[in-house]
């Protein structure tokens, strides 16, 4: 019970701001014009600039095979979480056609970033080492996103290199060179501060958009009780006790373990819908999953993370 009040206590400001931006949209302050430009701030410039200011410095990331398991957990998560949801997806009669990659890929793709990140601030106060393995386990998710996720929804066995080509993937590769070659030092303390300051931006933008987002999906979601009542199951349930198991019996490092508990809480991430509607798939699913796992999120994400760190953290 301290467990899941203290995971409680932290998550508020992340539910808090996300709420925020929903009465944001509402009210018509923050409007989908201006959704753009914050976006590109936030992915281009916020979030590298926050990847740089917890990465550099961290000796255990100058651990090559700290990294290498960690963006290998990464990407090993998404595949495994597609997998298992495609294959509970065949069993409740989904066909293709009928949403059952679309139901894969959402189900396998938990918001990594604009959920995960502040809420390991919030429960892992003090801890940036963590925060620096959660970024180089998120690009091993990157990676599972621009190469199993696309090919499940589009078919498409050939997807291309310019979508790696993003802020963020290219921040958390930029670190851990410098980190391998310590030339991290090199860089001017002047410069570093002023990558804290950027980064400092990306979590309460982030949220909001997270909030305007939600907000403009709930209001065109048709819900569809087998979808939801399986989303919620897969997402929530089967996934975050597949990720404990893993996190509990495999030999990694304790900060990895610790970014494990926090993306096994995690709901359903916005990608697939995005991929959905220029992939030919069906973002009709993809977008109920993300909102009803979002919402019962709200109930089940303190439970997971407490269950997490009173069994995994011992």
């Amino acid at each position: 019970m301290e467990h899941t009040i203290l995971v409680l206590t932290a998550a508020m400001p992340v539910y808090l701001i996300i709420v925020l931006g929903a009465v944001l949209r509402r009210t018509k302050t923050l409007t989908p014009e201006m959704d753009k430009g914050l976006m590109t701030m936030s992915v281009h410039l916020f979030l590298p600039c926050l990847v740089l200011d917890k990465m550099l410095g961290v000796e255990l990331l100058r651990n090559a095979s700290v990294v290498f398991s960690s963006a290998g957990i990464g990407f090993s998560m998404i595949v495994l979480a597609m997998g298992l949801a495609y294959v509970v997806a065949r069993l409740l009669g989904y066909e293709r056609g009928g949403g059952l990659r679309t139901f894969a890929a959402s189900c396998g793709v938990q918001n990594y970033g604009f959920i995960a990140i502040p809420l390991m601030v919030y429960v892992f106060p003090n801890n940036d080492t963590a925060l620096a393995v959660m970024f180089t386990h998120n690009l091993g998710v990157d990676v599972a996103l621009w190469t199993v996720g696309i090919m499940l929804i589009s078919g498409n066995s050939r997807p291309s290199w310019r979508s790696f080509i993003k802020g963020p993937i290219i921040a958390v590769v930029v670190g851990i060179l410098m980190l391998q070659t310590r030339t991290d030092h090199l860089i001017p303390e002047v410069v570093t501060r002023a990558f804290s300051m950027l980064g400092f931006c990306a979590v309460p933008v982030s949220l909001l958009l997270v909030g305007t987002t939600m907000y403009d999906l709930a209001r065109h979601v048709r819900l569809d009780w087998k979808v939801s009542t399986s989303g919620v199951l897969v997402r929530l349930a089967m996934v975050p006790l597949v990720i404990l198991c893993l996190a509990k019996f495999l030999p990694l490092a304790p900060e990895l373990k610790q970014v494990m508990i926090i993306q096994a809480a995690m709901p359903a991430g916005v990608f697939p819908i995005v991929i959905s509607r220029h992939y030919g798939g069906r973002a009709d699913i993809a977008i109920q999953v993300v909102v009803v796992t979002t919402v019962v999120s709200l109930i089940s994400m303190p439970l997971i993370i407490a269950l997490g760190m009173k069994w995994v953290l011992v």
